[in-house]
């Protein structure tokens, strides 16, 4: 799990369904009307009349305990690296329904309720707030940042994988403060050796053995590299589905963690990876 692939909209999805859990046990109804009657009989009526989500099996497990756990089951899809699917569904979606649900019988109790308490009141609010989270998050941009920044560039002069937080084939040791999460030597793509190439040798030939092997991109021998795209290209799922779980941008340092014939496993800067089928022309770091 990685918890730097979750979005702003998750941490309002997250937050929706704490305030959620705190609203069951609010009351839900109103305070009895208590005019001419002893202060006494009054408390007990207030007492009696003021029951939470949890005094209702309906209410809490269709409102209240929907809603908590559909953002449980939205959190823990974005922290999986793959996607799950339950009965052919997937997981992501049915919890986004499950949302849908909830702010929608919240609605209605609301509605059917002749008295509303706090605990329907905020419920219904928090409903709406989790719903609307799990739907526009893939949507509006400014939901899809992620709610964990990138760890901190190594200083300069570290040797490579010291200083803190050092990332799986983090090239820090030219990493200087202030640029990019991910690019080697603090530098932006431009003009480097292509996948694939072999770099000439001190002789002017052609290259030895080692070169050979390079540009054969043989997957015994192949080590983690980073690399860049010319073009903006799809990254697949592994798992073989056709639909893109991301886009790779031009002027980006992506990693290269295995290799598959003639595309690479790529891993993006928030830890989801994918197949990038497309590797002609790209740059290596």
């Amino acid at each position: 799990m990685n918890i730097r692939s979750l979005t702003r909209g998750d941490g309002v999805v997250i937050g929706a369904a704490v305030l959620l859990f705190i609203a069951s046990f609010l009351s839900l109804t109103g305070g009895p009307d208590c005019s001419g009657l002893p202060a006494k009989y009054c408390q007990q009526a207030q007492d009696y009349a003021s029951p939470n989500a949890w005094d209702s099996l309906r209410t809490v497990m269709s409102v209240y305990l929907a809603g908590v756990i559909a953002a449980a089951i939205i959190v823990l899809t974005r922290l999986l690296p793959q996607p799950r699917k339950v009965a052919g569904l997937d997981l992501g979606q049915f919890g986004v329904a499950l949302s849908i649900f909830a702010a929608w019988t919240a609605f209605w109790t609301i509605i059917d309720s002749p008295s509303a308490g706090a605990g329907l009141i905020i419920g219904l609010l928090a409903t709406l707030i989790l719903a609307g989270g799990s739907v526009a998050t893939p949507l509006v941009p400014a939901l899809k940042v992620a709610l964990v920044g990138a760890p901190k560039p190594q200083p300069a002069g570290a040797p490579y994988g010291a200083g803190p937080n050092p990332g799986y084939g983090y090239p820090g040791a030219q990493q200087q403060a202030g640029q990019g999460y991910g690019y080697p030597g603090g530098q932006q793509p431009q003009g480097g050796q292509t996948y694939g190439q072999q770099a000439p040798a001190a002789d002017g030939t052609a290259g030895g053995a080692a070169g050979a092997t390079q540009a054969a991109g043989s997957p015994a021998d192949f080590a983690p590299f980073w690399f860049a795209v010319p073009v903006a290209r799809p990254l697949y799922g592994e798992d073989g589905s056709p639909a893109p779980i991301a886009e790779l941008a031009p002027g980006t340092w992506y990693l290269a963690v295995e290799q598959r014939g003639q595309a690479l496993i790529a891993q993006t800067q928030d830890g989801r990876r994918g197949v990038l089928q497309d590797t002609t022309g790209i740059q290596r770091g």
